[in-house]
């Protein structure tokens, strides 16, 4: 959790120097994205593919996107509250808390980019768990002892009508250590993030993924946060920019191969070394077949709107995270759920032909 003191000290980390926004020699605003990964990835094809001069989703726009390396996601939301940035993925568990703390952050969720929850319960692909009530009473593999991933199946549990407070709970690290512990049987099922999994089956473990709790699978799971103060002045560049990303997003789920052609040739030294580009292909393609249904709405959502959310969505997000930090008073500190999202540019955003996006990226080639 963050307290006033982290935030000045990480603020001070940034130089707290407020960097004005830019235009590139192209005439176009340049959003710099904070990217806590440290290093951009073809993960990140799902944006940088709408820069390729072919498909011109930014150039459109009149906006561009460029990426800044940070070290944390909590370096990088800050970044953000900076002006070091222009706007990144905002965690829930960091930016509540963070919000409630310091109600001039002044950031704000205005475009949710993951719109289906992007946690996971892995098993062995022979595994006679079928289901996550079928985990009740067996051993739950997580990477270390403050993972997020105990209250994420605590959550699942409760909507199950499961006991929470005595679950068997085994910390067994990450990706290939975590798959090893599975296929070693020194657990039975393990909790965690979407691309894990998916690094695990590019490793060659055959793993199996158990269906979320309907209430539970469709909270989303990650959001694009601005200045508030940006939207404000620069509504229409805002607009614009997620505007893009919607379209890049959309072409990316429709030709994931090609889009990792399109970042790699954007981005050449992003290339994984001592492979070829078809290895890297379905190794990455491999680690994204969970994420790539993320970025899409279920089909049966009501509200079908690239970015939307809903008020009842991040009260109920208040709610895990206040009990997450063990703080009951979260949403009384954050006040009314307008303090950390808004739809207000969700209609304009939505002003493209998805239908034409659609066909370009089943007909491109690069």
């Amino acid at each position: 959790m963050i307290n006033r003191r982290d935030f000045s000290l990480a603020a001070g980390a940034l130089g707290l120097v407020a960097m004005s926004s830019y235009v590139n020699a192209q005439g176009k605003r340049v959003f710099r994205a904070a990217n806590p990964n440290a290093v951009l990835d073809a993960q990140q094809a799902f944006a940088t593919c709408g820069r390729h001069p072919r498909l011109g989703y930014f150039a459109a726009e009149g906006v561009d996107l460029e990426y800044v390396n940070m070290s944390s996601i909590v370096q990088a939301m800050l970044s953000i509250a900076t002006n070091q940035a222009d706007t990144g993925s905002l965690a829930p568990a960091l930016f509540l808390p963070a919000v409630a703390k310091e109600p001039g952050l002044g950031l704000i969720a205005a475009y949710k980019w993951l719109p289906r929850n992007a946690n996971v319960v892995i098993v062995n692909a022979d595994s006679p768990i079928k289901t996550v009530r079928d985990t009740v009473g067996k051993r739950i593999g997580i990477r270390n002892q403050g993972d997020g991933g105990v209250t994420q199946l605590q959550l699942m549990y409760g909507e199950l009508g499961l006991p929470t407070g005595d679950i068997n709970f085994v910390p067994v690290g990450d990706v290939g250590v975590a798959a090893t512990a599975l296929k070693d049987n020194k657990v039975d099922a393990y909790v965690t993030f979407d691309t894990v999994g998916g690094r695990m089956e590019a490793l060659g473990f055959p793993v199996r993924y158990l269906a979320l709790p309907p209430q539970y699978a469709r909270l989303g799971a990650g959001w694009f946060g601005f200045r508030k103060k940006d939207i404000q002045d620069n509504r229409q560049q805002v607009a614009a920019f997620c505007r893009a990303m919607a379209k890049s997003t959309l072409f990316a789920y429709t030709n994931l191969g090609q889009a990792l052609n399109i970042h790699w040739e954007l981005y050449p030294d992003s290339k994984p070394a001592g492979k070829s580009l078809d290895e890297s292909r379905k190794e990455i393609e491999i680690i994204l077949s969970q994420r790539r249904n993320n970025w899409i709405r279920w089909p049966d959502d009501p509200d079908q709107r690239w970015g939307a959310s809903t008020a009842a969505e991040w009260k109920a997000l208040i709610d895990i995270t206040a009990t997450s930090t063990n703080n009951p008073q979260l949403a009384q500190q954050i006040g009314d759920v307008g303090n950390v999202f808004t739809n207000e540019l969700v209609t304009d955003i939505n002003d493209f032909d998805k239908a034409a996006v659609i066909r370009q990226a089943r007909e491109f080639k690069l």
